[in-house]
C-alpha cells in the first residue's frame, strides 16, 4: 500500500470528512489503545462488524495515517503466499522457507514500531492460518489489528491461546446521518441534500457504509441530469422512482406476452 496520505485506496479514503466518519474514529482508537498499552499486555485488536460497515475504508485510512502495513488475506492463500504478502507490503525480499518470512516479519515489526493490519482476516480462520497471526505477534510483540465480519470473535474462539492474546474487541458501528453528511462531501459533492433525506437513506440501508455512499453517488448523478443543485424529501420520488439501493434483490418483472 502506498503510505501517502494524499493517495490513498479509494476515492473516500483521504477526502474531506472521511477522516471524521464513524469507524475511521473507531479503528483509529483501536489502534492507538494497543500502540500505547503496558508491555505486560497483548497487542492483538479485532475490528468486527458487518459486510459495508465501512471497515476496509476505515482501515485504509488509518494504514496511511498510522503508516501500518496493510495485507488482505485471500480465500485461496497460502501460509507461504500469506507470509509473501505482508514481506510484499514491507518490500523486503522474502526468504526461502515459511519460518524464516516469519522471522523476516517479526524482526521488521519490533524493529519499525509500526502496525500491523489484516483485512479480511476470516479467510485465516476458515483456512486455518490464524495461529500464523499469533505467531508473528508472539515473534514481534508488536501491534497487530485483524478486520473480520460480525462472527470474526466467535469464530476466534476455537483458537484459545489466540483469543487469550486479544487486547481490544473493535465493533464496527452502523453509518449515521452525520456519517452520511461527510460521505455526501465525496460522493454528491455538487449538490447539497435536505439532511431528512439523508436520515431516510441511512435508515433505508441499516447504516449500511458501503450502500450509502452507493446510494449518494446515485442521487448526486441523478440531481445533476435533472439540473439540480439541491435534494429535498419532495425530489426523491422524482429522483429515484424505484427508492434506495438497500441490498434486496430486485423484484422479477413481468413480461405481456
Amino acid at each position: 500500500m502506498n503510505h501517502d496520505s494524499n493517495n490513498v485506496n479509494s476515492g473516500a479514503i483521504g477526502a474531506v470528512g472521511v477522516a471524521q466518519v464513524t469507524n475511521v474514529a473507531v479503528c483509529f482508537e483501536a489502534i492507538e489503545r494497543i500502540q500505547s498499552r503496558h508491555p505486560s499486555l497483548p497487542g492483538i485488536g479485532v475490528f468486527y462488524g458487518r459486510s459495508g460497515d465501512g471497515k476496509s475504508v476505515a482501515a485504509g485510512y488509518i494504514a496511511n495515517r498510522t503508516r501500518a502495513y496493510y495485507v488482505q488475506a485471500t480465500s485461496i492463500g497460502t501460509k507461504k503466499s500469506f507470509l509473501e504478502s505482508v514481506l510484499r507490503e514491507m518490500t523486503i525480499p522474502p526468504a526461502k522457507t515459511a519460518s524464516e518470512m516469519l522471522g523476516q516479519i517479526a524482526e521488521e515489526l519490533a524493529k519499525s514500531g509500526r502496525p500491523l493490519i489484516i483485512d479480511e482476516a476470516d479467510h485465516l480462520v476458515k483456512g486455518n492460518k490464524i495461529e500464523l497471526v499469533r505467531d508473528i505477534y508472539e515473534s514481534s510483540q508488536g501491534t497487530i489489528l485483524i478486520i473480520g465480519e460480525e462472527m470474526l470473535p466467535k469464530k476466534l474462539e476455537r483458537w484459545e491461546r489466540f483469543h487469550g492474546r486479544v487486547h481490544s474487541w473493535v465493533p464496527a458501528q452502523p453509518a449515521t446521518a452525520n456519517d452520511a453528511a461527510l460521505l455526501a462531501k465525496v460522493y454528491a459533492p455538487k449538490i447539497t441534500i435536505e439532511s431528512q433525506v439523508l436520515e431516510q437513506l441511512v435508515g433505508a440501508v441499516r447504516g449500511s457504509t458501503r450502500r450509502t455512499c452507493t446510494n449518494l453517488e446515485m442521487l448526486g448523478q441523478r440531481a445533476l441530469e435533472c439540473g439540480m443543485r439541491s435534494v429535498t424529501m419532495n425530489d426523491l420520488a422524482t429522483l429515484l422512482p424505484q427508492g434506495f439501493i438497500t441490498g434486496q434483490s430486485p423484484k422479477p418483472r413481468s413480461f405481456a406476452i
